[in-house]
């Protein structure tokens, strides 16, 4: 009996070198496979004939295209790194051109008005319209369905009140707190300069000065387009301390009170995790180190810039208060707070014991959502990790309501808020006003291309490139972002006056109503408990707010219940 012989493929240095090109060529749906090959060489002929009859431009022409196209097919015959482009020479490029217009053809073509993700059409369509002051009114009804189980609307009153507030400012600002702050119920959220250009944060600066709402700077420290046009500016200090930090990426005291003494810097906001990538450093390579971003982050130009996952100022609840309330005497109290994505419940329960703890308080927590945006992160952390914003906003009002802290510390919420009736919803979870980065995007003109990590955005917003950026008109876009912000505004001042209410600050959970199924609807407050002022300091009854309340401790972020393998 013979011994079968193994199988062999050649050297495996060789890879397919060892297959003739004339089997690709003639071999197993030859025709197909290298048609723009064929086709070349038939118009190299036909040009070359036909410039023999007539010499014309029109053969020169399509000599020219067809010698272009078959040196693209011998360049593709040729390459050894993408096997598609060997088997289908020139044709297995249209895939690539199909798959780069794809979002573009399912935005303008497919999509219905629902549909898009992160943003459907109608919430992109509302922000237009609302930048460009054009009507924002609807016909015929609502598209949404009513009956789905996603479907949730605030409760309206018999007697509205056309007298409620139509400023509904809030105050920002402890009792330890010497310049507090009056915050509009929509703010720009943290956006980096780096992430977005230069005339990108100048439009927001200025149109948030037009609106009278404050911009946060993002991690990427002040810029001189932050503080160009005057506009209020909250700065966020995040881990790499950019702006305020030594050689060593240290905190650094005095640098922070000089930057924090500008006029226009209103509050500080410590971030300690982001919605779209919690728990997530970064590294700006030394290569994309501009001269402008190094002076403006201080740092190195020439070498990586870091932003670690976590502060080296403090590692505890307690440390960290200790460290915001040096932060609001280096400033000379302005408001400080801090902005977070809860993962584990029990630390935003950790910090309510520092402030308790140690007296010093926050003047105000940001909660950001796992849904929140960002130029760039691994898909993994935007989809699986972090806490959405609407959990995550009651637990953290159950944390302050509960230790008796939420008449001296504010409650922000950031993530995904376009409209009036977005505001409204996270009010009556507990939020004293809401940040938005996407919507003032798309006030400024984004329109979605998921470009941002690339710096090819088309409309010059997510980009350093100069020739992209020559589309944006500050001025204009800065009327746009105050337009959106005014219009938003009164559609919520609008949803007040038919709530009864006074103030967005009169929100409830049981104004918001949630249906379960095409058959059933709850009231918030009938899906989660609402802890009452103090609850949690007396003894909570709820056992999931105990349970959390128990495990945390000022003096570690750690479970301190000793049951670290069960859920919190």
């Amino acid at each position: 009996m013979t011994e079968p012989q193994p199988v062999t493929n050649g050297p495996a240095k060789s890879g397919g070198a060892s297959i003739p090109l004339a089997t690709a060529l003639f071999h197993d749906g030859a025709w197909h496979r290298n048609i723009m090959l064929w086709l070349a060489l038939l118009a190299i002929v036909a040009a070359i004939g036909g410039l023999a009859v007539d010499p014309s431009m029109a053969w020169a022409a399509l000599l020219a295209v067809s010698t272009a196209v078959l040196v693209v097919v011998l360049i593709d015959l040729g390459q050894v790194r993408h096997s598609l482009r060997r088997n289908f020479p020139g044709s297995a490029r249209f895939r690539w051109l199909f798959e780069s217009l794809r979002p573009f053809s399912r935005a303008y073509l497919v999509e219905g008005d629902l549909d898009g993700r992160p943003f459907s059409h109608e919430d992109r369509n509302l922000v237009y319209a609302r930048a460009h002051g054009m009507t924002d009114a609807h016909p015929f009804g609502t598209e949404l369905d009513v009956y789905s189980g996603e479907y949730e609307w605030l409760a309206h009153s018999i007697v509205p009140n056309p007298d409620a507030d139509p400023a509904m400012r809030v105050a920002v600002g402890s009792n330890q707190c010497k310049q507090p702050y009056s915050a509009s119920r929509l703010n720009v959220s943290a956006m980096s300069f780096g992430a977005l250009g230069a005339r990108a944060i100048e439009s927001l600066n200025l149109g948030a000065k037009m609106a009278g709402c404050y911009h946060d700077t993002g991690e990427g420290s002040m810029s001189a387009y932050h503080l160009k046009h005057g506009g209020d500016v909250v700065w966020q200090v995040a881990s790499g301390y950019f702006g305020c930090r030594d050689r060593q990426g240290r905190f650094d005291p005095v640098m922070f009170a000089d930057h924090a003494a500008h006029p226009s810097v209103k509050m500080i906001e410590i971030k300690l995790s982001q919605g779209a990538k919690p728990g997530h450093g970064g590294v700006l390579p030394a290569a994309k180190v501009t001269p402008e971003i190094a002076d403006t982050r201080g740092v190195a130009l020439g070498e990586d810039c870091i932003s670690p996952p976590r502060h080296s100022a403090f590692s505890t609840p307690r440390e960290l208060m200790e460290f915001a309330g040096k932060l609001r005497d280096l400033s000379g109290g302005k408001p400080v707070g801090i902005k977070l994505c809860i993962g584990m419940p029990h630390e935003i329960f950790a910090i309510a014991k520092a402030m308790l703890a140690t007296g010093i308080m926050l003047d105000f927590v940001v909660i950001d959502g796992a849904e929140g945006g960002t130029g760039a992160a691994p898909q993994e952390l935007s989809d699986r990790v972090g806490m959405p914003l609407r959990e995550g906003l009651v637990i953290a009002r159950n944390a302050l309501v509960g230790a008796g802290l939420k008449g001296e510390v504010r409650l922000a919420a950031s993530g995904k808020v376009t409209s009036g009736a977005g505001i409204a919803i996270n009010a009556a979870l507990g939020a004293d006003w809401c940040n938005a980065a996407r919507a003032f995007m798309f006030s400024l003109g984004c329109i979605q291309s998921l470009k941002c990590h690339t710096g090819r955005c088309p409309t010059g917003i997510a980009t350093q490139s100069a020739a992209r950026q020559r589309g944006i008109v500050v001025d204009e876009k800065a009327e746009r972002v105050a337009r959106f912000h005014a219009t938003t505004m009164k559609a919520l001042h609008e949803i007040i006056v038919a709530t009864g209410l006074d103030s967005p600050s009169d929100l409830r959970p049981s104004h918001l109503r949630q249906r379960i199924n095409v058959a059933e609807m709850r009231q918030f407050d009938e899906i989660h408990h609402f802890a009452r002022p103090g609850e949690l300091i007396a003894g909570s009854q709820d056992p999931i707010l105990a349970r959390w309340w128990n495990a945390a401790s000022a003096e570690t972020f750690r479970r301190v219940d000793g049951d670290r393998l069960s859920p919190v």
